[in-house]
């Protein structure tokens, strides 16, 4: 046991000695911003001609579809800067079935910033996730979660929303939309005595996004953030409507997020963010909320062996926790990249996450098993990224109330993915 500190004091050294000098500090140039804009990794298009490739839709995969093959984009300001025409196609092997989406887009003044959008959309959601309107637009190579997703529905949507800048950091969307809802697993819920799995929804959304010290440049294919230094803070409300369109629920949700992100002249990084959910009403369990789970419901660890996501819990397993009232708190603290070589500068970051939330008239959803969050759930962990191509490895360990009576099934042990272009 000696020997094995003393070989830890000295490992932990040696690392720390790696550690870039803090005043190594990389400057944001317009020089390197200029390149960023132009690489198709970062703003996730394509351009051929007068119509960008949505690099999205080209392969993805789930436990439902298996392998999804697809292709997407919209038409961009060489066809013209008033309207675009957008969508995607996409067939999974596994189901067989094709997925599509299909609309456009219409300035409705020429040097305004506001935007209608009319979409219909005939595709698959996972259960349980709730996305803000006003998010940005997240890409990567590929979704890390997804692979691991089990429990799905299929949807139908038209849509049509308003988006309006109202100024760079302040951003605001409405969205009118109505959806047919069909069940994949064996999910039923009792409303009014009568169990539903098909059904109608109408609901009417509102979304805002604050970041008032958040720097951008702009591309032609949409925004690009460089720097946070200040919080983002986003918030929606979504009220379900019964009767309009057949619409079978009256239901009505909000959501409040604080993202908040730390950089020092160190190089070492703090993320935080704080994310509460709150639904009242007869809400099914398709649009009720979740807390990212993402370990696979498997016995062994190996067998669990995945990809990590970016905000998920990844002890947590699927279809394990539902709420209509939900927080979370996931904190991530970045220490300065470890310098071994210019081509290999590991970096290593701590995560704490903990979630707490509840769920009224739980006997109304029918036909799967889940728990309810009354206690804290806890998780911590660490992933060692970049080691090579971008790919690195996360551990995280599960304690506390919800701790496994099997030491095993509370930890996770995954892959990480993280590209820089």
């Amino acid at each position: 046991m000696r020997k094995l500190s003393i070989l830890f004091f000295l490992f932990t050294g040696y690392i720390l000695n790696a550690q870039e000098p803090a005043i190594k500090i990389e400057k944001d140039t317009t020089a390197s911003r200029a390149e960023k804009k132009e690489s198709p990794f970062k703003t996730g298009f394509y351009p051929l001609g007068f119509f960008d490739i949505d690099l999205r839709y080209f392969v993805k995969y789930n436990n439902y579809e298996g392998i999804r093959l697809g292709i997407g984009g919209v038409t961009n300001d060489l066809l013209s800067d008033r309207f675009k025409i957008g969508g995607y196609i996409a067939r999974g092997f596994k189901d067989r079935d094709f997925k599509f989406s299909i609309g456009g887009s219409l300035r409705l003044e020429k040097e305004s910033k506001t935007w209608y959008n009319l979409y219909y959309t005939d595709d698959i959601r996972e259960i349980g996730a709730f996305k803000f309107l006003t998010d940005d637009r997240v890409y990567s190579v590929f979704e890390p979660r997804l692979v691991n997703i089990t429990q799905f529905y299929k949807y139908k949507t038209i849509q049509n929303n308003i988006q309006h800048e109202f100024t760079p950091k302040f951003l605001a969307e409405a969205r009118l939309s109505h959806s047919s809802i069909k069940q994949i697993i064996g999910y039923r819920f009792l409303n009014n005595e009568t169990e539903f799995r098909k059904y109608q929804l109408t609901e009417a959304t509102a979304s805002v996004r604050i970041s008032p010290k958040t720097n951008f440049f702009t591309t032609e294919d949409g925004r690009v953030e460089y720097f946070d230094g200040f919080p983002k803070i986003s918030a929606q409300i979504t009220q379900g409507i019964k009767g309009v369109l057949g619409s079978d629920f009256d239901y009505t949700k909000f959501g409040l997020k604080l993202d908040y992100y730390i950089k020092r002249t160190n190089l070492s990084s703090t993320n935080i963010l704080l994310e509460g959910d709150y639904a009242i009403g007869d809400v099914p369990l398709t649009h009720l909320f979740h807390a990212y789970p993402n370990a696979p419901t498997k016995d062994e660890i190996l067998q669990r062996f995945s990809v990590a996501g970016r905000r998920s819990f990844e002890t947590m397993y699927f279809g394990e926790f539902f709420s209509d009232k939900l927080a979370t708190l996931q904190v991530k603290h970045s220490l300065r990249r470890f310098y071994f070589s210019e081509k290999f500068q590991p970096e290593l970051v701590l995560i704490s996450k903990h979630a707490i939330g509840s769920l009224d008239n739980r006997e109304v959803h029918l036909g799967t098993g889940f728990n309810t969050l009354e206690q804290v759930y806890n998780e911590a962990g660490l992933e060692l990224n970049k080691l090579f191509l971008g790919f690195g490895l996360s551990f995280a360990y599960r304690y506390g109330f919800y701790h496994k009576p099997d030491f095993e099934d509370n930890i996770s042990f995954k892959f990480t993915f993280y590209l820089k272009v």
